[in-house]
Order: structure tokens, then C-alpha cells, then sequence
């Protein structure tokens, strides 16, 4: 039987199934396109600096939020999860933005805006089909709290007795020490890849 919700739902499976084929050489090519703004400018101290102001708050919004998510058990609808739908997004988002500050580069900020649309989207609109179909108190919960623009205070639920905390075993799990190792090898390309490449091409620094 066609329902309203089917055109939807087929669209949002074609969508992944390309985001899947294409997500591993998108991300080669935005690596490379890095790499080749890296070799055509050297970063400045001061928009490396900058960087920090959105990579940091990226790395902590992350790692604060693998700390409260259950996967596929319950409804988060704590700590971060009471400000936004999509706290470990929105945390790559500000560590991608941050990493086009530091290179100071519209095209790599372009870049990885593309490929956000292109793999990301359709994998929230999955991820809500699914959060939809399992947990019938997720409409409510949208209609309170924004899918990735932050509202500034803690929307209030129903059953006021759920209050949630951090639990490193859940950070540790989700292995979200990975974000801020990842992050840290960028900072070491950023400060030494272009020297390194120099020495490699042309025999000196």
C-alpha cells in the first residue's frame, strides 16, 4: 500500500544510498583540496588561534554529548540533547569551520559545506525516520528542541523527574577520544606539513 510517507522515505534512501558511494572519495578530494591550500599558503598565527575558538567548543560539544547518548535504547533528551536535536553534528560542524578559519580559505569552507549537505543530511533524515518510528515521544521532543541551531536554554519535557548526566563509559565507548586525536594530527599538519613538503620537493625548508 503507498502512504504519504513513502515518497519521502524513498527519497531519503536513494539520497544515502549515493552519500554512501560517494562519501569516502568526497572526503579524499576534500583532504586533497586541504592539503593543496596548505602547500599554496602557510597558515598565520593568528587565524590558527582563531580556529580554536570554534574547534575547541566543536571537540567539547562532541565529546560532551557521547557522553549522555544512548544509541538505539532511549530518547536523549538531556544535556546537550535539551539544547539541540544533533549535538555531535553541530560539534563537527564548528571543528570543520574551524579548520577553513585556520587556512583561512573559502574553498575548503565551501568545501566541506558540500560535503556536509551531500553525507550528513540524508543521514539525519534517516536517523529521525528511525528515532520517529521507535520513540513516540520524538515529535514532541521536535517540536522543543531545534534540529542544529542551539536554543540558549534547556527546553523543559514532560516527566520533569529525567534529569541525565555524563557518563565517561559512554564517552569511552563511542570512542569520541578519537575527535580530539584527529584534531590535534591537523593542528601538527597545519604546523609542520607545509615545511615537510618543502623538504620533500625541493631538498630544503
Amino acid at each position: 500500500m503507498t502512504t504519504a510517507n513513502q515518497p519521502n522515505q524513498d527519497w531519503i534512501s536513494r539520497w544515502q544510498r549515493v552519500a554512501r558511494r560517494i562519501r569516502v572519495p568526497l572526503g579524499f578530494a576534500v583532504a586533497a583540496l586541504y592539503v593543496f591550500e596548505l602547500w599554496r599558503q602557510a597558515p598565520k598565527p593568528a587565524a590558527v588561534a582563531w580556529s580554536l575558538a570554534l574547534v575547541i567548543p566543536g571537540l567539547w560539544l562532541r565529546g560532551y554529548a557521547a557522553g549522555y547518548v544512548k544509541k538505539n535504547q532511549e530518547l536523549t533528551r538531556t544535556g546537550p540533547y535539551a539544547h539541540v536535536r544533533n549535538p555531535l553534528y553541530l560539534g563537527s560542524i564548528l571543528i570543520a569551520a574551524g579548520f577553513a578559519v585556520a587556512l583561512e580559505s573559502w574553498l575548503v569552507g565551501v568545501a566541506l559545506a558540500v560535503m556536509f549537505v551531500a553525507i550528513y543530511v540524508p543521514v539525519i533524515a534517516s536517523e529521525e525516520r528511525f528515532l520517529r518510528a521507535t520513540f513516540p515521544e520524538f515529535d514532541d521532543y521536535c517540536s522543543r528542541v531545534p534540529r542544529l541551531i542551539p536554543r540558549l536554554t534547556a527546553a523543559k519535557m514532560p516527566h520533569g523527574g529525567e534529569q541525565g548526566r555524563f557518563f565517561l563509559p559512554l564517552y569511552l565507548k563511542h570512542r569520541e577520544y578519537n575527535a580530539l586525536l584527529g584534531a590535534a594530527l591537523l593542528y601538527l599538519a597545519l604546523l609542520f606539513l607545509r615545511p615537510a613538503l618543502h623538504i620533500l620537493i625541493h631538498g630544503r625548508p
